[in-house]
């Protein structure tokens, strides 16, 4: 990554210029002449809406409009949609926006139809170097594109292995440290006590959680238009083997864990779950899905494979961009910084792991101190710094090619490793409709 010395307002002016010499002006629509008191429009989701509220109670002088939106969860494409309408229309474009998505900086980095990037680079001053350094390693990857960094993480969804301590302990089983020690204990449960679980594949994030954290070259983004297809490895078949195994006997059943079926099922029955770390608060500490009592849920390294070394998946955490057409970055920029590295809000608010390094610290010294869990929560803070770089994040959505092409055929009880050169070749069918040369 390569970031300016820049910082304050020497280095906005400087990326203000920058914008402007790229074809600024009023009917270019880039960045021109700045007002620093002029109001900024901010995009967040539902979930989001308390970063917004923190920012303004923090810094009352800063004339800030909130507008809410879905962003762009479960695909929907709006943050990308809404911003070529604008473009088409030569004004409206917010000057803050919070995506769901890791991939956005893939499209909002890159000119559009003669139109400059949307995405205003933050690496050139506009965000000082020592906050982008604070960031846990490897977090602004996907925000990063030909070493310029365009967005911020708002939070991690690192993949780790929860796990009901009290089941364990009942049933006389050790929390497994390999993916082999996992499938065993998969068997093992499916002989001696059937009807539990410990993991599912009915979610669209299946391969971030396990061919992820496998190693699978499925998803190799190599440049802003390039990327590398290799589905059938060694990497990804003993995932696909070790997935068939526990499909077909029945302890990582194909169903979502955001379904009535899922809760009515399996509520009390879930002995480990690998999963992102927003599961402690989304389906484990729920009163509306699992509702796990305090003091049984308990937090391990993601397994690795024997002899490789351990690498784990992430599955969302969000990002926010600053527009280059805003005549405020000034305070665009203070907006970005306070949502991901401010305590207001990402200690003392916000439900997922911060990609800030610091601020993740603080956060799970208070989830700890509220003595919810049965373990301590350093395995996330490791996971966070495992993420296998491997992974890239495209324009095109891994989820919803698996949604539509594996998802299906796991139902009609195909095998995942049959599956394998059909998922490949549905990735490079819409990787190639996105415009990328694909290896």
């Amino acid at each position: 990554m390569r970031a300016s010395r820049l910082s304050g307002a020497a280095g906005i002016l400087a990326v203000a210029l920058a914008l402007a010499a790229c074809g600024g002006g009023k009917d270019s629509g880039t960045t021109g002449a700045q007002d620093d008191k002029a109001e900024i429009t901010v995009w967040v989701d539902a979930d989001r809406a308390g970063a917004a509220d923190a920012f303004k109670k923090a810094n009352p002088g800063v004339a800030v409009k909130v507008v809410n939106y879905d962003g762009s969860a479960n695909g929907s494409n709006s943050f990308r949609t809404k911003v070529q309408l604008f473009d088409r229309a030569g004004s409206g474009w917010p000057d803050v926006v919070f995506s769901t998505q890791n991939n956005d900086a893939a499209w909002a980095s890159q000119k559009a139809g003669g139109k400059p990037a949307f995405a205003a680079p933050l690496s050139d001053g506009l965000i000082p170097k020592a906050t982008l350094d604070g960031f846990t390693p490897g977090s602004l990857d996907p925000c990063t594109v030909d070493g310029k960094v365009y967005c911020l993480r708002n939070d991690l969804a690192q993949v780790v292995l929860w796990y009901d301590k009290s089941l364990l302990t009942r049933f006389g089983y050790p929390v497994p440290a390999t993916w082999e020690e996992y499938q065993a204990l998969g068997e093992k449960v499916a002989r001696e006590h059937p009807g539990y679980i410990v993991g599912t594949v009915g979610d669209a994030w299946t391969p971030e959680v396990f061919f992820w954290g496998s190693k699978c070259q499925a998803n190799g983004v190599t440049g802003p238009r390039a990327v590398t297809v290799r589905t059938t490895t060694t990497e990804c078949r003993r995932a696909a083997a070790m997935l068939d195994t526990l499909i077909k006997n029945g302890t990582t059943p194909n169903v979502s864990v955001f379904t009535p079926e899922f809760v009515q099922k399996y509520a009390g029955k879930v002995l480990v779950m690998p999963g992102p770390a927003w599961y402690a608060g989304a389906i484990f500490n729920n009163p509306q899905s699992l509702n796990v009592p305090k003091g049984r849920l308990g937090v391990g390294a993601p397994p690795a494979w024997s002899g490789d070394t351990a690498v784990t998946g992430n599955v969302g955490g969000g990002t926010w961009f600053i527009s280059s057409h805003s005549k405020n970055l000034k305070a665009a920029a203070k907006f970005a910084e306070f949502v991901t590295t401010a305590d207001d809000y990402q200690v003392n608010l916000a439900p997922g792991y911060p990609a800030f390094a610091s601020t993740a610290d603080r956060w799970v010294k208070k989830q700890e101190a509220s003595g919810y869990y049965a373990t301590d929560l350093q395995a996330i803070i490791k996971a966070g710094t495992e993420i296998w770089d491997g992974w890239g994040s495209g324009l095109f959505s891994q989820e919803a090619i698996w949604a539509k092409t594996v998802t299906p055929a796991i139902a009609d009880g195909k095998s995942l490793v049959d599956l394998l050169p059909t998922w490949e070749t549905a990735i490079k069918n819409q990787a190639k409709v996105d415009g990328y040369t694909v290896g």
